[in-house]
């Protein structure tokens, strides 16, 4: 990375990523308040943790980051990605791009897509436990090199958080 590129990620870590986090903190209390017990699953998984403030203990909780991926899931704080110009003709679901063309992927809809989610308005975080998604279908914090870099410390801010508030 160039000193530029560097300042720009590290701006971008301390600037956007706390209101973010905050908000998919929130999301994932409101579906876990929801439903009794999705809440009963994952208190009872904190609970058996034998350290919480342990952080590669707490990184590795199969429900607890579930949850997480499913909130982020149904709510991506980043819903769509900034546009990008094509600079060579692309195909995308059978329709043909010609190089120039301007196109905004959305994490939104892709998030909600039946044949990836099947019953995607449904908070439901064992999706992730029965199938691992790739980076072209699970996209919360964008994919290949333009992925978010704070994708690290968001998941752990969010983790750390919830299993504070309810332990």
């Amino acid at each position: 990375m160039t000193d530029g590129e560097l300042r720009d990620e590290l701006m971008t870590l301390l600037l956007a990523g706390h209101e973010t986090t905050a908000s998919a903190i929130t999301w994932a209390l409101y579906w876990i308040a929801r439903f009794p017990h999705i809440q009963d699953k994952l208190v009872t998984e904190l609970t058996a943790c034998e350290d919480l403030s342990d952080s590669k203990m707490l990184m590795r909780l199969p429900y607890l980051s579930a949850i997480c991926n499913e909130t982020l899931r149904i709510y991506p704080v980043a819903p769509i990605t900034f546009p990008r110009i094509l600079k060579a003709p692309m195909t995308v679901m059978g329709q043909n791009f010609a190089p120039g063309t301007r196109l905004t992927p959305c994490i939104y809809l892709t998030h909600h897509r039946h044949d990836l989610y099947p019953n995607p308005q449904a908070f439901r975080p064992e999706r992730f436990l029965e199938k691992t998604f790739s980076p072209y279908e699970f996209l919360a914090f964008g994919g290949s090199d333009r992925r978010c870099i704070g994708m690290a410390f968001a998941l752990f801010e969010m983790k750390q958080g919830l299993a504070t508030l309810l332990t």
